[in-house]
C-alpha cells in the first residue's frame, strides 16, 4: 500500500522549539476499551458522569499554560454534555471526532463506519457552530486491514486523521506505517498523523502520553519527547483522556489485573506530569500543527 511521508512542515515558536500538538480523547471512565467486556453500552446512560467535570478541570490546566488543544469528542458525549462543547470552542481549542460511542474502526464495515464517521461529525457540527475536520479512531484502529478508512473519511469531509500508532500492541499498532505524518495514496485528499513513536534498538516505542506517558517517569517521556524534536526534527503528538486526571473516579468489578492496571495506575500523579509537560514543551491545536491550511 501507498503511504507517502507529507513534508515537514517545521513550526517554531517564538522561543525557537518546535511546536508539538496537544490531544484530549474526551470520552467517559467507562467507555473505554478495558471496560468494554464489563460494562455494556446499553447500561451508560445508569452509570456516574465524571466527563464533563474532569474535561473542566482538563480545560482549566491548559488555561493556566495557555496552551490550545484538539478535543477528539465522542458524539455519544457531545449529545449529552452541549455546555461543554461550547466551552471547548468558546475557549479556542479544536474540535474533533473520536466516533459516536468508542467502537473499534477495525470492528466496522465500510458501511458502518461511514455511518459512524458521518452522524458524529453532524452532532459535534451542530452542538458547537464550527467545522469538524479531525478524526481519531477508538483505541488507534485504523491499522493495515481497514486503512480504507482513511478513504471514506476524505469523502466525508475530514481534513486528517490521528488513528495509527505504529507500534506493536496488544490492543492496536501498525509497526510498518510511517512514524510521521503522511498521505494514503499519494492522494493528497487527506493527512494521516500517527501517534508519535521514539526509534530505539530498532524498534518504535511509543511515547506519545495516554497510560505510557503514567506510569513511566517523566524523565523518560521527556527524553523521549525531546528526542523526537531534536534527532527528527517532527513535532509531536500527546494524548490522553479526561478520566486520566481522576483518581476518586468509580472502580469497576470485574476487570483483569492487566485492565486495572492499565486503567488506574498513577492516576494521582498524571496532573501533576501534565503540568510539567505543558511547562518544558511548546503545543497547540493539531490543525494549526498538521493542516494550517485547513485550521478554523
Amino acid at each position: 500500500m501507498m503511504m507517502t511521508p507529507i513534508p515537514r512542515r517545521e513550526r517554531l515558536g517564538r522561543d525557537g522549539r518546535i511546536v508539538n500538538a496537544m490531544s484530549v480523547d474526551v470520552e467517559d471512565y467507562f467507555q473505554v476499551q478495558a471496560m468494554a467486556d464489563v460494562v455494556r453500552r446499553a447500561d451508560w446512560d445508569g452509570l456516574e458522569s465524571r466527563v464533563a467535570r474532569n474535561t473542566g478541570r482538563v480545560l482549566d490546566l491548559f488555561a493556566r499554560h495557555d496552551v490550545k488543544a484538539t478535543f477528539f469528542t465522542l458524539g455519544w458525549v457531545a449529545e449529552r454534555e452541549k455546555a461543554l462543547i461550547r466551552r471547548i470552542v468558546d475557549e479556542g481549542h479544536e474540535l474533533a471526532s473520536h466516533g459516536y460511542e468508542h467502537v473499534r474502526a477495525d470492528s466496522q464495515s465500510p458501511e458502518e463506519f461511514r455511518a459512524d464517521v458521518r452522524r458524529t461529525k453532524a452532532i459535534l457540527e451542530d452542538a458547537s457552530g464550527r467545522p469538524v475536520r479531525g478524526y481519531r479512531a477508538a483505541s488507534f484502529s485504523i491499522n493495515g486491514r481497514n486503512i480504507w478508512a482513511l478513504d471514506i473519511l476524505a469523502e466525508e469531509g475530514y481534513a486528517y486523521s490521528s488513528s495509527v500508532y505504529p507500534v506493536h500492541h496488544d490492543l492496536y499498532g501498525m509497526p510498518e506505517a510511517p512514524r510521521f505524518a503522511f498521505r494514503y495514496r499519494d492522494r493528497g485528499e487527506i493527512v494521516e498523523c500517527p501517534v508519535t513513536s521514539v526509534r530505539l534498538l530498532g524498534r518504535n516505542l511509543p511515547c506519545g502520553g495516554g497510560g505510557y506517558f503514567r506510569l513511566l517517569p517523566y524523565a523518560l517521556s521527556r527524553f523521549f519527547m525531546r528526542r523526537v524534536n531534536a534527532r527528527d526534527g517532527e513535532p509531536c503528538i500527546f494524548y490522553f483522556h479526561p478520566w486520566e486526571v481522576d483518581p476518586d473516579q468509580p472502580r469497576q468489578p470485574g476487570l483483569s489485573l492487566k485492565s486495572r492496571l492499565r486503567h488506574y495506575t498513577n492516576l494521582a500523579r498524571m496532573e501533576r506530569k501534565l503540568d510539567q509537560a505543558l511547562q518544558d514543551f511548546r503545543w497547540d491545536r493539531m490543525d494549526r500543527v498538521f493542516c494550517p491550511d485547513a485550521a478554523a
